[in-house]
């Protein structure tokens, strides 16, 4: 596995818009002060091209000049890492204008972004051999302050978080369920209302329920919302390689000539493979769908466990299923470790998670550590 080199003090950082651009209100106004709040830290900038475009369909611009953009600002010498504008819808598009072959031979630069970035952060590792971060996008860097989150991801990006060639993050102790920006209140930092609360299936598999769990937010219409959440059934320990991401975006490249996922979990098979998976608009059936595809595609070979975020459409049942049983009835037959309720994704704050890296995750009671160690 490749790691590129961290972003020196008054290094160049590059934007890139393979998905969404920051072509329209409120991300116009989120990536300024984002590229404000850099050039303040002393930071060069470069936009690539298409960072206020809004041309394609899901994404920046047509899927042949999100490609170009990309390769060229990967493989140039004119910046130090990339951080992707934002997520968007048709990435998967964009995967046949990426030169992986020659970005798996170009110097290897930090790439961040998430969601519909996992077209790019999980083949980077999977066909080119070289590490990215599944990360915030631009637009989050222009909140005020930065959330601890923030500051994580870009302690990855300077390496100013790394102790003995790994990096260390804790679970956040909350979490977003609804966000308040507003015209008033633009810049907000996350509106972390949750208290966090993980699941840690030792066995792999779930037990009893806590029921009636509320979430201290309350909606428009004066109800809070009710969720029922397994209850942990031990602490855990499992390590491997981490792969993985936005489960909305995996489902697609199952069978395309993008796959290479078996040979990759045979090439680090004595390292075993932890998949970490959230999802966006997937419902419980969605999801259930894609995890019985991946596991019959082979892909879940030599795995030593599994890091699951919370889900976009979080507490969501349909005809008696949840995101839980979704994702655990499918897995549970490989018989590892299970974490579920993870900071990662699409209800923030998420944890950067640097995709091709070897983690060690340990949970004691409500909290977690994730170990990333660039071997």
């Amino acid at each position: 596995m490749r790691y590129p080199d961290f972003l020196k003090t008054n290094g160049k950082i590059g934007f890139v818009a393979p998905s969404f651009g920051c072509a329209t209100e409120p991300y116009i106004s989120y990536f300024d002060n984002a590229l404000k709040k850099l050039r303040a830290e002393g930071y060069t900038l470069k936009l690539g091209p298409n960072c206020y475009v809004e041309k394609g369909i899901g994404i920046s611009n047509t899927p042949d000049k999100c490609g170009a953009e990309l390769n060229e600002m990967y493989t140039d010498n004119d910046s130090d890492v990339l951080i992707s504008c934002g997520g968007g819808e048709m990435m998967c598009e964009v995967v046949p204008y990426i030169d992986f072959d020659k970005i798996g031979r170009s110097r290897p630069k930090w790439y961040m972004g998430y969601s519909d970035n996992t077209n790019f952060t999980f083949l980077s590792a999977t066909l080119a051999d070289t590490a990215a971060i599944y990360g915030p996008c631009a637009a989050a860097l222009g909140m005020e302050p930065w959330h601890k989150a923030i500051h994580d991801a870009m302690s990855v990006i300077t390496g100013t978080g790394i102790s003995d060639d790994s990096f260390t993050f804790k679970g956040y102790d909350k979490w977003e369920y609804k966000n308040n920006k507003d015209e008033a209140m633009l810049f907000a930092p996350y509106n972390t209302t949750e208290d966090s609360r993980i699941i840690s299936l030792k066995d792999g598999s779930i037990g009893d329920y806590e029921e009636d769990v509320r979430l201290s937010y309350i909606d428009p219409e004066g109800e809070p919302t009710v969720i029922r959440r397994p209850v942990s059934t031990g602490d855990i320990t499992m390590s491997g390689r981490l792969i993985g991401g936005c489960m909305d975006c995996l489902a697609h490249l199952i069978g395309t000539p993008y796959d290479k996922v078996s040979e990759f979990a045979d090439r680090y098979a004595s390292d075993g493979i932890i998949w970490f998976l959230e999802a966006c608009d997937l419902n419980p059936m969605e999801i259930r769908r894609v995890m019985w595809h991946m596991k019959t595609a082979g892909w879940f070979s030599n795995v030593s466990g599994f890091i699951i975020g919370r889900t976009g459409r979080y507490g969501e049942e349909m005809m008696g299923l949840d995101n839980y049983h979704a994702v655990v009835d499918i897995i549970s037959e490989c018989g590892v470790p299970i974490l579920l309720d993870a900071d990662i994704g699409h209800h923030p704050p998420m944890m950067p998670i640097i995709c091709g890296s070897i983690a060690t995750v340990r949970t004691v009671g409500n909290s977690y550590s994730i170990e990333m160690r660039l071997g």
